[in-house]
This record gives C-alpha cells, structure tokens and sequence, in this order.
C-alpha cells in the first residue's frame, strides 16, 4: 500500500487508515465482537499501518475493542485516539448526550484512561475532538504538551477545527493533523481548510470517505436506521445527505457511480476512497468496516484516479447530487 506523511512532521502513513467508529457500540448499530476485530487484523495483514479511535466511540468500548485487535502489532502502525469529548452518561440517547470539555484536568486523565483501555503505555497521535468554545485552545494544547513530555503520547493534532481555531492552537502545539470530513458528497473544506494546512506542513486525515455508508452501494431510497445508530438523525455534520428530503437523489447518484466504478473495475467504496486520496492534501483516507470482507473491499480502495475521472464524478455529483456540502460553506464545528 502506498504511504503518505503528515505535511513534513515526519510521520508516515499508509494512505487507508482503519476507521474504528463503527467499534463503538450504539453508534452504528449491530455488529460482532470478533468480526470486527478480525476486519482490523485483516486491515494491518494487508498494509494498513493507521488505526483510528475515539474515547467517545461507544462510551469507551470502541478503544477497548480497538486494544484488543491491534495487540499483536501494536508497536508496527500508527495508534491514533481523540480526547476532550466527554459524555453524559445517563442520558441514553447518544447522539445527544455527548459535549466538547478540553478543561486540562480532565483531559490529562483521560489520556490515561485511553492509555488502559487501548492496552498500551503510548499514543501516536493524540487529536483534540471537537473544539471547546468555552476556553482558550491553548489550555488542553499546553495538556497534550505535557503528555508528550511524559511519553505519553508522540504527537499532537485536531478534529473539526476551521483555520483559525488551527492558527491558535499551533501557537502551543505543533499540531501534524486536522482530522476532517470528507467525502464525494461533502467538499466544505477545500476552500479555506486544506489551503491552510498545505501552507503550514500539516496533512489532512479524512474520515467517512464512504459518506457513513450512503457510498456503499447498499442503501436504498427507503433506507431507515436501527434505534442505535447515530445516523438515524438525517444530519450528517452538518449537511443533510440522507434527510427524507435528499435521500432519493443521492441514492441515484450512487447508483450511477456503481456504474462507473464497474467500468474501471472497482466497487464504489474503492471508487470513494480514491477520489478522497485524489486530493493531495489528503495524507490518509479512514474507511471504516465490522467485517473482514468489507476491510478487504476497502484496501482496493488504493489506486491513482486520473484527472478526468474525477471531474467525471465531480460534475454528476455536483448536478444531481441534493444536501451536498459544497466547498466554501462553514464547516461543522
């Protein structure tokens, strides 16, 4: 597979990195222990060298799940997580129960909460989750410092933050990564987002490449989502892909996809993961996945687009496309 560095931090990655928030439990609905730490295994035995977590993904379990996978190759991938997003745990409605809380305290144990968790006495990287609105970047920024300090954690970066909330963060920290959606149907950060973190020897990681399943192939016009799945809100950071009001044209649009990706040889999601990876300011792309099988599917997904295959994506989506988020409006944060 091919590798990427993070702007000229320094470190290296392969160009698909295993998304683990389908790990999480009540996030994305049902799915098996074992398979999904199979996925993960099959990920690394076919050159994926970044792993993706999150303390919130499923309340905790997400990591420990993610900890147990990745514990014979532990010291050979990248071991992302992210902090500061703190949950309200007698609220049982997931996708509302969570809150951005990057008070230094806190986060500084939860760093070694994630530690224990994921089995291990480091992290690679270690993002900020969703921006705090409530203090200044400099406080949880000057924590993870002190973190690296202590070998806790190697390197430094953030989730869903838009350039100035970057600008004042790397005014403490030397921040490698924003950790960003982007997708075929979701371009916000092209305009302002990207050119930044080129300027400034960062790279971007990509998360729901697949657009949280709409680029699967699998959904139909009269998709619905079990109780324990977040997407069953419409939203989608955001934009609305999948409300009742867009679903049926972004679900014909992938059909033709489908049509397209077949005649180059690939499925949709390893068309959608290369045009993510066709953006060079892209150092990884995550794709996440429950089963060997859609790890596998996923990892076809390394392969150079041309030029013109992308404007060819570029403009069905663009025209018929509905709810696609477009570069230049205000990313979700």
């Amino acid at each position: 597979m091919r590798k990427r560095m993070f702007g000229d931090s320094g470190l290296e990655t392969s160009v698909i990195g295993y998304g683990g928030w389908p790990m999480g439990r009540g996030m994305y609905g049902a799915f098996d222990d074992n398979e999904a730490i199979a996925a993960a295994r099959a990920s690394f035995d076919n050159g994926v060298t970044l792993f993706d977590t999150a303390a919130v993904y499923g309340w905790g379990y997400g990591e420990k799940l993610m900890g147990k996978a990745i514990k014979d190759f532990r010291d050979e991938i990248v071991l992302v997580t992210k902090g500061a997003r703190e949950w309200v745990r007698d609220n049982p409605d997931r996708r509302s129960a969570t809150v951005s809380d990057s008070d230094p305290k806190r986060l500084t144990a939860s760093i070694d909460e994630s530690l224990q968790r994921l089995q291990t006495d480091y992290i690679d990287l270690f993002l900020i989750h969703w921006p705090d609105h409530t203090r200044a970047f400099s406080e949880p920024m000057e924590a993870l410092e002190k973190a690296k300090k202590a070998g806790k954690i190697r390197h430094t970066g953030v989730s869903n933050f838009n350039v100035a909330m970057m600008s004042e963060s790397r005014e403490t920290s030397p921040i490698v990564t924003n950790q960003i959606g982007y997708h075929i149907f979701d371009r916000r950060p092209e305009a302002e987002v990207m050119p930044y973190v080129r300027e400034n020897g960062m790279g971007i990681m990509a998360y729901g490449s697949l657009a949280h399943g709409l680029l699967t192939g699998t959904w139909r016009a009269d998709k619905t989502f079990a109780e324990d799945d977040w997407r069953g809100g419409g939203a989608n950071f955001g934009i609305n892909s999948w409300g009742a009001e867009n679903l049926a044209a972004n679900v014909a649009v992938v059909e033709k996809l489908k049509v397209i990706a077949a005649d180059h040889g690939k499925t949709i999601p390893q068309l959608s993961i290369a045009w993510v990876l066709a953006n060079d300011s892209i150092s990884v792309a995550l794709a996440g996945s429950v089963t060997p099988a859609e790890a596998t599917e996923n990892i076809g997904g390394d392969w150079e687009m041309s030029a013109e295959l992308k404007k060819e994506i570029d403009d069905l989506v663009l025209s018929e496309g509905s709810g696609v988020g477009l570069s230049g409006m205000e990313i979700a944060t």
